[in-house]
Parts: C-alpha cells; sequence; structure tokens
C-alpha cells in the first residue's frame, strides 16, 4: 500500500527538479545573447567538440586575434573547424598564418573570388590545410627539412644559418619569410606570422584550369553571312585552321584596320595638344613605299624635291587623316620638264594626290558601286578628283588623263592610307563660263575698246620698226638725211 504513494512523491519531485532547470536557462539566455563576436567564436570553438579538447587557450582560437582574423574567417567558410579540433586532439600543430595586411595586400582579386565560389570549396580547403604542420616547431628548433603538412603535401623549412638554430638567420617556410616567430605559443600548438600566402601547385593548376574555362566557355555570335560586294555571291565560310599551323593571312594584313574601323579619336584640327605623331607615322608609309618597290621617285619628291612630307606630318599630328593616290615610278617617267620646272608645279601636283579623308581600296570600290561617280576632296583646293568604276576596279580622272588603283591598300594605319595608281592626274582644264548678253550699247563701246587696242599695238609695232631702220641708217652714216630719225 505504501509503495503507489512513494512513487507519487517521486514523480512530483522530478517534475519540480526539470521546472527548475528550464527557469535556470531562461534566466541565462539574456547574457549569452549579450556575447560579442569574437566571443561567440570562442564559445563555437569551445563547445563544437565533444570531446572537451578544445579550451579558451587553444592555438585555433587565437586564430582569433586580430592579427590572424582574415586567415580565421576562410577557415571558417571552409568548414575545417571539425578537421583542426580532431588534429589538435591528436597531435600538436604549427600554424604558419599571414597576416590580414598580407592577405589584403598580396592576394588577388580573382583569386580569392574563385576561392570563395561553393564549387571550389576543396581547393579552399587544401589551400588553408597547407599552412597547417601536424608537428610543433618552435623557432628555437627551426629544422632544414620537409615536413607534412594535413593537406598531404610537403612544405620545405629553411635558415639562412649554417646549423638551423634560431641564432641569427631567416627562417623561410617554402617561398615565404618568417616575419614573426613565435607569435602565439599555445600549449597545443605554435602559430609563426608568414609574409604572404602560401599556394600548393594543386590549388594553382585548378585555378589556371577554371580561369581558362571560363574564358572560352562563351559561344561567339556568328553574325550574318556576308556578301562580296564585287561579285554579289555570299562568301564561303573559311575552312578550319588546324593547331599550330601558320596564320591563314600574313601578319601585316592581319595588323592593317579595314574599312570599317574608324580612325583613331582626334583632338580636332589645330588643338593645342598633338596626340598624334604624325612625323613618325609619315616616315613609316614612305619606308613602306620604298620596300614596296616601284614608288620611288613619288617618294623622292614628297621628301627631296619638295617639303610635302612635313606638312603631311604636321596635318597628321594636328588630327587630320589622309588618302594618297601615290603614281608608280612609269607614271612619274612621263612627266615632262615643261611640267616640274614651273615655281609650284611639284606641290601642285603632289596637293591634287592627296585626299583629306581616310579611304581603302574597299571603301572607295563600294562607293563608286552605289553612286557611280564620286568626287574626291583634294588639297588642291578647290579642285576635285573624280573616282568611278572600271573594269572592276577604281578608276580616277577622266579621258586621257585618267589612273587606275592597281597597287590596294599598300600602307594602312588608321591616319594614313597609301593607294597606288597607273598615272599622274592632273586636274581638267576650267572651263570658261558664258558670257551674258550685251546691250547695243555696251556691245559698241566693247567694239570700240578692242580697235582701240589693237590701233595702240599697231603703233607700237611701227615705232619699233622705224626705230630698228634708224639704227641701220646710223650704221650706214644716213641718219641725218632723214627727218624722222632725228
Amino acid at each position: 500500500m505504501d509503495r503507489p504513494s512513494l512513487g507519487g512523491a517521486t514523480a512530483v519531485l522530478l517534475l519540480l527538479l526539470l521546472a527548475s532547470g528550464v527557469v535556470s536557462a531562461s534566466s541565462s539566455s539574456p547574457s549569452s545573447k549579450a556575447l560579442t563576436e569574437s566571443d561567440a567564436s570562442v564559445a563555437t570553438l569551445a563547445t563544437a567538440s565533444s570531446g572537451g579538447q578544445i579550451n579558451s587557450n587553444s592555438v585555433l582560437v587565437a586564430l582569433l586575434d586580430s592579427h590572424y582574423t582574415e586567415l580565421a574567417e576562410l577557415v571558417e567558410k571552409a568548414l575545417l573547424l571539425p578537421s583542426l579540433e580532431a588534429a589538435v586532439g591528436r597531435h600538436n600543430l604549427t600554424i604558419f598564418a599571414p597576416r590580414n595586411e598580407a592577405l589584403e595586400r598580396d592576394l588577388d582579386p580573382e583569386f580569392k573570388r574563385f576561392l570563395l565560389e561553393p564549387r571550389n570549396l576543396r581547393s579552399l580547403q587544401t589551400l588553408l590545410l597547407y599552412h597547417v604542420v601536424p608537428d610543433r616547431i618552435p623557432s628555437d628548433a627551426w629544422p632544414q627539412s620537409r615536413h607534412p603538412t594535413l593537406a598531404g603535401d610537403h612544405l620545405h623549412l629553411s635558415s639562412s644559418s649554417s646549423n638551423g638554430s634560431t641564432a641569427g638567420g631567416e627562417k623561410k617556410v617554402g617561398h615565404a619569410a618568417v616575419l614573426y616567430p613565435d607569435a602565439v605559443v599555445r600549449p597545443d600548438g605554435v602559430i609563426h606570422g608568414i609574409e604572404r600566402l602560401l599556394v600548393p601547385r594543386c590549388v594553382q593548376e585548378d585555378f589556371n584550369r577554371r580561369r581558362s574555362l571560363a574564358a572560352i566557355s562563351a559561344v561567339l555570335p556568328t553574325g550574318a553571312p556576308e556578301v562580296d560586294p564585287r561579285t554579289h555571291r555570299l562568301k564561303k565560310p573559311a575552312p578550319p585552321v588546324p593547331p599550330g599551323a601558320p596564320p591563314v593571312l600574313p601578319i601585316y594584313d592581319a595588323m592593317a584596320p579595314g574599312p570599317s574601323l574608324a580612325p583613331a579619336p582626334a583632338p580636332g584640327p589645330g588643338h593645342g595638344k598633338h596626340w598624334f605623331d604624325g612625323e613618325s607615322q609619315v616616315k613609316d608609309f614612305i619606308q613602306t613605299l620604298l620596300l614596296y618597290g616601284g614608288y620611288n621617285e613619288f617618294a623622292d619628291i614628297l621628301v627631296n624635291l619638295t617639303s610635302m612630307a612635313t606638312e603631311m606630318g604636321r596635318l597628321v599630328s594636328e588630327g587630320y587623316v589622309l588618302t594618297v593616290l601615290a603614281p608608280n615610278d612609269d607614271a612619274m617617267a612621263r612627266l615632262t620638264a615643261d611640267q616640274l620646272s614651273e615655281p609650284g608645279a611639284p606641290e601642285a601636283i603632289m596637293y591634287y594626290h592627296l585626299i583629306p579623308e581616310y579611304q581603302t581600296e574597299e571603301s572607295m570600290y563600294n562607293a563608286v558601286r552605289r553612286f557611280g561617280k564620286v568626287r574626291y576632296d583634294t588639297l588642291r583646293v578647290p579642285h576635285k578628283v573624280m573616282a568611278r568604276e572600271a573594269d572592276g576596279s577604281v578608276k580616277f580622272g577622266a579621258a586621257e588623263g585618267s589612273a587606275y588603283l592597281f597597287d590596294p591598300d599598300i600602307y594602312t594605319d588608321g591616319r594614313i592610307s597609301v593607294q597606288g595608281i597607273d598615272a599622274v592626274l592632273f586636274p581638267p582644264d576650267e572651263e570658261v563660263p558664258p558670257a551674258s548678253p550685251l546691250s547695243p550699247a555696251a556691245r559698241k563701246a566693247e567694239i570700240a575698246q578692242v580697235k582701240g587696242k589693237a590701233k595702240l599695238k599697231a603703233k607700237l609695232r611701227r615705232g619699233k620698226l622705224l626705230e630698228v631702220g634708224c639704227s641701220l641708217l646710223g650704221v650706214l652714216g644716213q641718219r641725218n638725211r632723214f627727218a624722222t630719225c632725228q
């Protein structure tokens, strides 16, 4: 009869004990919420292990020091706390830790982004475990040998001292110098401060491989099919080039800009800042003409006979672009001495072959195909040179003074374009504008003026003849006999 009553009293006692435990837990919860961030991290490290190996004096807790918070954050993001706690429980640890300023200064942002990606968690873990050696290595017993790390690789420890002791000498871990030996010493391990992060080869190779895959993973757009402007047919796609084969185009053609590329931004004519080295560009295209062959006479006129090369360099330096129509040596040989002997004749000829635009063979051909005839301004103001299509090419000028473009794109650099032609161009003769109709009175005055000029010319001619006759009579001694010679 007494057992049931005893059992009920026992149950009541147990309920009271449970209620007191709940009250004590609820009363202690506000203080736990008042912990700072570092205290919470310490509490996490201290309560994570079930075996009770981690305490506040552990070397892992020392990582939360202000000098190593960046490394501690990486350890937490890599989910390595359980592994490190288990390693501390088995043996002492030596941690080679770069300080916060070293990680912020030397760590590449792209490499850091790679480490923090979730798919690269294994690489981050390998990188961090590469800094931990499962052995206690104090600075006063620094070995010069290879030591295994928790990542499975080996670290080479060296010292500049002869005996490997701490007496002088610079200590190194791999290629990183130890700046702060024995920075943190705890019963279960030691931390040495190093100058930079240690990156194992496998992590570096994984980073390079991922970066290369990211660079080539995008699919390039193919675009619309290209049409040949001459045949109006679709261009056939170029055959694939095997790896290691030489380029399809010569390197010079591959570097030359096409007509779709706009010239470099110019500061504007007459600008104070010369952003272009026009003199060097003019020297380059003249040298190209000489090496190309067949344009020595044209280059000689630009450099020696005239000052055109200097003027062209000044124009390009100020932001202008030029297209040079260069006659070949055969065309220059057909020039007569009279055409070059007049003052300013060589300059006038050269000015008529300079177009203040940047044109290539393709752009000019497309223009004449579309518009029939195109007139380009020249530096010989106000004359213009006319271009039209002829025999699948571009023909400049008209009638007998025409020239074909037969050496296209001898030189193109985005500022100066040189096109070879087979004749020297001359501007067409200026036509006399038709005269407006005159009134009868004005017509009579014009006729009288013309007759007066004719009579004056006759008088001047008769006076000249008379003077010649008188001089002959003076030689014969008969001058005094004639009154008109007095």
